[in-house]
């Protein structure tokens, strides 16, 4: 149901105030009453009027005066303005009244038929406005939630061609990182076999054929990598990655860390030292911590252009802090927002590896213990990874 129109009807008499209600008033309509031009505009600034019927001659501020304000008001101009008055036509009102901005003129003795029929006509005309008002911001509304729906639209569809485009580029690269070695296990495994069904077992001496069987375990231990890291993605994206919370001393595990990942320290060229300030023991994954660190040691190793990498930990009652810093090339401000993210790989001059994978688990691993993982350039060169675990009680 539609508001009730406002109606403004202003006289300094009493009187006629009360006769020019009795006439125009209606179930649909809200009249309001002023005795002075003072008093109107007070309403006037208050409400929203489909008529304003001002009488001329009033005390103080004349209705010619009330309509001039009216007319140089933005919320007021609008409003229609039906001048009455018992003056005689001689006097000319009804000519400054138009030029004062007046729809109409009406002489006393008002004539009441003739009265509604003309506040009927600019009721309608109001209710009308307002129609196509409340049209026009429907339309403005609906406008905009098209927009919207439209950018969501658009989001959505630059959002799966980037997953297409990730998909076609992570199949790429698995090919790839599971191609070299199982090339290498099966030309050895070729090679081996011609030479057993030839006899010439004795071809290669006993240190040969460990060396061998060492390249190919490391190469079995490569690709399982790259599967339990896609499985971990998997676990991550489903929800169902587990945490399994026990005491854990984090310098014994970088000890045991740093000791199993000198070998490959060594054929990087480049030494870790590690500092360890005390001990701290806490609750924690003790495995998926350890992947964590083996994948920043990895990185660093991989991209720190055969320098040395510095590990170190620190750790107060609130948290313990592991930095491991490298002599790179550095981190740029563009690539530490996106180095977290899954199938992203640094800059290496010489032979990216891996599925860019490591480090946005590592940041799941870390962030699932409640902790962080964040990345930022140092001043001298070189990247500084921090890995910030807070000390959770023990489980219940």
């Amino acid at each position: 149901m539609p508001d009730r129109s406002k109606l403004l009807i202003v006289d300094d008499l009493p009187e006629n105030l009360r006769a020019l209600n009795a006439v125009i008033r209606d179930d649909e309509r809200v009249v309001y009453q002023a005795a002075s031009g003072e008093e109107a505009l007070a309403l006037l600034l208050e409400h929203d009027f489909a008529l304003a019927i001002l009488d001329v001659q009033m005390p103080g501020m004349d209705g010619f005066e009330l309509a001039e304000l009216m007319r140089g008001t933005e919320k007021t101009r609008h409003i229609p303005i039906v001048f009455v008055s018992a003056a005689g036509k001689e006097l000319n009102y009804a000519f400054k009244g138009y030029e004062a901005g007046a729809v109409d003129f009406l002489y006393k003795p008002l004539d009441t038929d003739m009265v509604k029929s003309k506040v009927n006509v600019f009721v309608a005309l109001h209710r009308q406005r307002q129609e196509t008002q409340r049209q026009v911001e429907a339309l403005e509304q609906a406008r905009r939630e098209q927009e919207a729906t439209l950018r969501a639209l658009n989001e959505a569809q630059e959002d799966l061609r980037r997953a297409l485009r990730m998909r076609d580029e992570f199949m790429s690269m698995v090919a790839h990182e599971l191609r070299t070695p199982l090339n290498t296990l099966f030309l050895e495994t070729q090679m081996r076999k011609m030479q057993i069904e030839r006899g010439q077992q004795g071809v290669f001496p006993p240190e040969v054929w460990k060396k061998m069987v060492a390249r190919d375990d490391r190469q079995i231990q490569s690709m399982i990598r790259l599967i339990d890291d896609m499985l971990d993605v998997s676990r991550i994206r489903s929800g169902k990655l587990s945490i399994r919370l026990g005491w854990t001393e984090l310098g014994e595990l970088l000890r045991r860390v740093v000791g199993d990942l000198s070998r490959q320290a060594d054929d990087a060229g480049c030494r870790i030292s590690l500092e360890v300030a005390g001990a701290a023991g806490g609750w924690w994954d003790e495995f998926r911590i350890e992947q964590v660190i083996v994948n920043l040691l990895t990185n660093a190793l991989r991209y720190g252009a055969g320098k040395p990498v510095a590990v170190a930990m620190e750790a107060d009652q609130r948290e313990a802090r592991i930095t491991v810093r490298d002599h790179g090339d550095g981190v740029s401000a563009e690539l530490a927002e996106r180095i977290f993210e899954p199938f992203e790989r640094g800059v290496d001059k010489h032979m990216p590896q891996g599925l860019g994978l490591g480090l946005y688990i590592s940041r799941q691993l870390a962030e699932a213990h409640q902790g962080t993982l964040t990345v930022a350039g140092a001043p001298d060169g070189g990247a500084v990874f921090t890995l910030a675990l807070p000390r959770l009680p023990a489980p219940v």
